[in-house]
């Protein structure tokens, strides 16, 4: 049995939110550096760790990425950063995998690069490492993230995750102040954005198609309950299977909002906070993690691709430098009741298999 576990559950103690995760960086890069990789600590300014393994023969350079932050919650009333989303197991496999790589001595050609990725629930991490030069001269990157239970159960993996594209729009209506008694003097802010909530749930895409977009948040108070607000705050999650239909769906949402805020004497300021792009992934790198699956859980362990209409900025990665072959796969955990659910828990003894997968496919790859 592996130290994957030994990692985990100190990693699991210290989640920190994207581009703050200080001692989890510290932990991994320490981690690296006392295994014999070469490490670079602080890319770009950021937390974010690249460590390499030379053979000194040529051969190709193969990535291995993991994310490192924690979710921000609001539990019992208290702000407090925790580990739902599993990165700290993903930290904790990739980095137990590395160890063993070297240990074992399973570089035989090319080069073996870890990526220790921050922020990717900020959706700006993987721009943040590819601007700081982590995937210079990579052939070939793979990532993985732990499953729910409805996709994937304990004792199988995924070979391919789809994972679709997501925007976030924080909009900021602008009214004008008035007596609640003299309505006709202002312009309500909370109406315009109310109205704007509904004109958005009415745009017509085609139903075959894979897409969503709904308000999330929505902040509105004038400090007293007899005056009309002239300002109001509402967000909009976005999604969409592929990259090009999110591009359309886009300037439809944007041009509801607007024109329905309009309609009312309102202005709005629609910003884009946050947008990560749909899955691009190469069939090389499927093939790569598909053998390797079948090799540690056998043909039974195997799944078919998968889709979701969840967001992963891994995907910047090929997005950015479209000549890394990418691969991104699913592993069964058993995860319920499911993920950035502040209970978010899974079977531990999953880790295990994800260090035996990804070892199988450095040795495939660069053995």
């Amino acid at each position: 049995m592996s130290i994957v576990l030994e990692h985990y559950n100190y990693l699991h103690t210290i989640p920190e939110l994207g581009f703050q995760e200080f001692k989890t960086s510290d932990y991994l890069a320490s981690k690296m550096e006392a295994a014999g990789y070469r490490v670079t600590r602080g890319i770009n300014g950021t937390t974010g760790i690249v460590a390499e393994l030379d053979s000194g023969v040529p051969g190709p350079l193969l990535a291995l990425r993991a994310d490192m932050d924690a979710l921000g919650h609001i539990i019992d009333g208290e702000h407090c950063a925790r580990h739902t989303c599993g990165h700290d197991a993903h930290s904790s496999v990739v980095l137990t995998a590395a160890q063993e790589i070297i240990r074992d001595g399973i570089v035989k050609k090319g080069r073996l690069r870890i990526l220790f990725q921050p922020a990717e629930e900020l959706g700006t991490g993987a721009i943040a490492m590819v601007e700081g030069g982590a995937l210079d001269d990579v052939d070939m990157i793979l990532g993985f993230h732990l499953r729910p239970v409805e996709e994937c159960v304990l004792g199988e993996a995924v070979p391919a995750m789809h994972y679709s594209a997501s925007s976030t729009f924080e909009v900021t209506f602008h009214g004008k102040p008035a007596h609640g008694a003299r309505p006709h003097l202002g312009v309500n802010a909370l109406e315009a954005a109310a109205q704007a909530v509904m004109a958005v749930k009415a745009i017509p895409l085609p139903p075959h198609l894979t897409w969503s977009v709904k308000a999330t948040r929505f902040l509105c108070d004038a400090g007293v309950t007899n005056s009309i607000p002239d300002r109001a705050t509402v967000c909009w999650d976005l999604r969409s299977a592929q990259n090009d239909l999110m591009q359309t769906l886009k300037e439809k949402v944007k041009l509801a909002i607007e024109h329905s805020a309009a309609a009312l004497g309102a202005t709005a300021d629609v910003v884009l906070t946050k947008e990560i792009p749909a899955a691009e992934i190469h069939d090389e790198a499927t093939l790569l993690i598909s053998d390797a699956i079948v090799d540690v859980l056998g043909p039974q362990g195997l799944t078919e691709p998968k889709s979701t209409a969840g967001g992963e900025d891994f995907f910047f990665y090929p997005r950015l430098r479209p000549e890394v072959k990418a691969g991104f796969w699913g592993l069964g955990t058993n995860l319920k009741p499911g993920l950035h659910h502040p209970d978010m828990h899974f079977d531990l003894n999953s880790l295990e298999v994800g260090v035996r997968v990804f070892k199988r496919c450095v040795e495939k790859a660069l053995g």
